[in-house]
């Protein structure tokens, strides 16, 4: 209980991290980096440097994959949440165009790149914090408490947005916007004290007693269980494609395009958090109960069809039918998301599974997450309908779904065995 709990609170700590950036990202760097381009070419510009962050997480996931399965769990834990408070709260001092010209978008990438590094070394220990410590016949359920800290940290950061958008006024673009990136350094404190006080999981501790320690894990998990990495890493690619449009895009296309008012979207954006507060947990123990394979393929088929709803329930311009569209978007990809942890640490054998689990899970960065903002942005543009972007996901969902099929069930895998 322990282990879960402090793997759900650092993590959301992370999570808060980094979403605070995709918020900032959509509502705020265009206009302070990005004022001399247009609307549109704002927008391109400010998520091109928060698609640096996804470009940087596999980079994390080796280098603390090889520590994690050199050094121990714990200690890669504990250094990811240190490297990504530090970088955040930084982001909260960079100065604008208005200041130090181009030079502040520089200073902001080198920022979300160490952000990037950070939680993709983070969601791999998490997860095996909660796995190793954990039951096999409820792996599902104690796993889907990391995913849980995605939605837990995406709701401190919109709250915390909204409320400085509240507090500050006309004065948020200037200093209001700041205030949640410093903020990070209390958190950081918060989880760093929770996470120093437990123990490492039981399966490292008798990896490392029985001299089964792997001395270049990264190297010998791409040599031996390529296939597996590149796998996990599609079976990503339906979920993560609709999170970062159902989160993060949703944001510019609903001030920009539909004209609705920010703080609006923004609360709309948070209760959809809530309620994926309930359903990530909800459907990791299903997939305990009907199998991780079959939680997650359900996942895969609504999310080809669920877009098309999405976008013509936001096209309306409706409140209610927007709110409506918002709140059931993260709900619908958490049958896919709720049982992943699992899915994913399940496929990789113990003495490699740091460096498998984070590299299957964060490769989709670079080629699902990352790119889903520029890609809705360019296909607006190019066709001026939403259902282009709609295809987009639904295509993604697809993929997803014959990665699954793929990939051998491997939900009875004992964790401790090689």
């Amino acid at each position: 209980m322990r282990a879960v709990i402090a793997s759900a609170i650092g993590t959301s700590i992370e999570w808060y991290d980094f979403f605070l950036y995709g918020v900032a990202a959509a509502l705020v760097f265009p206009q302070k980096f990005f004022p001399r381009s247009d609307p549109y070419m704002g927008a391109l510009l400010s998520f091109s440097t928060y698609f640096v962050g996804f470009a940087a997480r596999p980079v994390g996931a080796a280098i603390f994959g090889h520590f994690g399965d050199r050094i121990g769990r714990k200690t890669s834990l504990i250094a990811t949440l240190l490297l990504m408070g530090f970088s955040t709260a930084a982001i909260g001092l960079v100065p604008d165009y208005d200041h130090i010209g181009i030079w502040g978008a520089v200073l902001l990438t080198i920022c979300r790149v160490m952000q990037g590094i950070g939680v993709g070394g983070e969601w791999g220990g998490s997860v095996l914090m909660s796995a190793e410590w954990g039951d096999r016949r409820r792996r599902g359920f104690l796993t889907s408490w990391t995913q849980f800290a995605a939605p837990a940290g995406m709701v401190l950061a919109n709250g915390t947005l909204s409320l400085m958008t509240y507090v500050s006024g006309d004065g948020f673009l200037f200093w209001g916007w700041r205030v949640p990136f410093l903020l990070s350094l209390v958190l950081v404190a918060v989880g760093f004290y929770i996470r120093i006080g437990i123990l490492e999981t039981p399966v490292f501790a008798r990896l490392r007693a029985g001299g089964r320690i792997e001395r270049a894990p990264v190297a010998e998990v791409l040599r031996r269980h390529w296939r597996e990495v590149v796998l996990t890493a599609l079976v990503r690619t339906g979920q993560q494609t609709p999170f970062y449009i159902f989160t993060t895009y949703v944001l510019t296309y609903a001030t920009q395009t539909l004209k609705l008012d920010r703080g609006t979207v923004l609360n709309f954006v948070m209760i959809q958090a809530l309620m994926s507060l309930v359903t990530i947990p909800l459907f990791g123990h299903l997939s305990d109960v009907i199998g991780r394979r079959r939680v997650t393929a359900i996942g895969c088929v609504a999310m080809m069809v669920w877009p098309f709803a999405y976008f013509w329930l936001l096209d309306t311009r409706s409140l209610g039918l927007v709110f409506l569209a918002i709140l059931l978007g993260l709900p619908i990809q958490d049958l896919q998301y709720g049982p992943q942890a699992a899915l994913i640490a399940e496929s990789f054998p113990a003495r490699l599974r740091y460096s498998g689990s984070s590299l299957g899970y964060q490769l989709a960065s670079i080629t699902a997450g990352g790119p889903a903002p520029i890609v809705a942005i360019w296909l607006f543009t190019r066709f001026g309908s939403s259902n282009a972007i709609a295809a987009y996901v639904s295509i993604a969902a697809m993929i997803s779904l014959v990665a699954l099929w793929l990939l051998p069930d491997y939900s009875s895998r004992d964790l401790d065995a090689d």
